[in-house]
């Protein structure tokens, strides 16, 4: 990778960061992780109460790029065709009938999937299908989805009835998964001071499509050794439950990561180590990712829920274990 394209790189992103801060106020582990999933190109889950500002976040996001944009209310009764688009009937001059596809808000490169777990099921599977085909069919026809293409979906933990919880089973269709705080004292100050203002915010567009293709083709080019690579493979090992398992592992967890996990873990430091400045991955940059990684694909058992273990807790103990095994 040439030094050239790394600066540029950098200076691109570091435009996105200040363009976000214009507009949202802490936060910056937060964006921080959403970046990884966009240059990573891949799909994000944000999960936090109402109020912290994942659907801003991810509005400013897309208004920093020169992308299209969508948003979707999830609600019990949207239907999967709200989402895809359908076939509609037209009746010409001459009274001849013709099927024209009408598109749904999915045909955009930056979808904002609000409130996910307050559709159906048949609903979150079309846009899940979606998101991992980067196609839609309809009436025997498969249309492509626009590049680049990502689904930002939020989460409301809070107030679960009437909710759908996403299956097990497609949560892999996500990247990472992140989690949003509550603001800081100064940071809530912060948001007051800028929110009570008549001050209008105008975020610019400063990077194209063909840029973030640039960066995530050069996060690609970042090279890992094999005793990263062990390490990461290591780390989505430890969270089977087996002879090799921590105990936290063995006690709470029903089912670890599958395969994507430590392909999430991988892209996902490809992306954190170019941000800093390196052409090749760190075994803190795999330390980092864990967490949004793989938070949303290991899977607890009855005794892990009823005693409110959280995934990260379980992760946090693989890597103490794992600190002492490094090449």
């Amino acid at each position: 990778m040439a030094q050239q394209t790394l600066e540029d790189c950098l200076q691109r992103v570091e435009l996105v960061r200040q363009e976000i801060g214009k507009v949202l106020v802490g936060q910056k582990e937060v964006v921080e992780q959403l970046l990884w999933a966009v240059f990573a190109g891949g799909h994000a889950l944000l999960e936090g109460v109402p109020g912290l500002g994942k659907t801003l976040l991810v509005r400013t996001l897309s208004q920093a790029f020169e992308l299209s944009f969508q948003r979707i209310q999830f609600t019990p009764d949207l239907m999967p065709t709200d989402i895809t688009g359908t076939n509609i009937l037209l009746v010409d001059e001459k009274g001849q009938q013709s099927f024209q596809f009408q598109h749904g808000p999915i045909f955009a490169h930056v979808v904002l999937a609000d409130e996910i777990n307050r559709a159906t099921p048949k609903t979150q599977s079309a846009l899940l299908e979606a998101m991992q085909e980067r196609t839609v069919s309809a009436g025997g026809v498969t249309r492509p989805l626009p590049e680049p293409f990502f689904v930002l979906a939020t989460q409301n933990p809070l107030e679960q009835e009437g909710t759908y919880p996403l299956p097990e089973a497609q949560m892999d269709r996500f990247l990472l998964k992140i989690d949003v705080p509550y603001p800081t004292e100064e940071e809530l100050k912060m948001i007051v001071r800028q929110t009570t203002t008549s001050q209008v915010i105008t975020v610019e567009k400063v990077a194209s499509a063909e840029q973030i293709a640039d960066i995530q083709q050069a996060a690609r080019e970042v090279l890992v050794a094999d005793a990263v690579l062990d390490y990461a493979v290591k780390l989505l090992l430890a969270t089977h439950p087996g002879q090799q398992a921590t105990a936290s592992v063995n006690k709470y967890v029903r089912n670890g990561a599958g395969p994507r996990g430590v392909q999430a873990i991988v892209s996902l430091a490809k992306v954190r180590a170019l941000l800093a400045g390196r052409y090749n991955l760190a075994y803190e940059d795999v330390t980092a990712v864990a967490l949004p990684a793989l938070r949303h694909r290991i899977f607890l058992n009855f005794e892990g829920e009823a005693n409110g273990i959280r995934p990260d807790r379980v992760i946090m103990d693989i890597l103490d274990e794992l600190g002492t095994q490094k090449a």
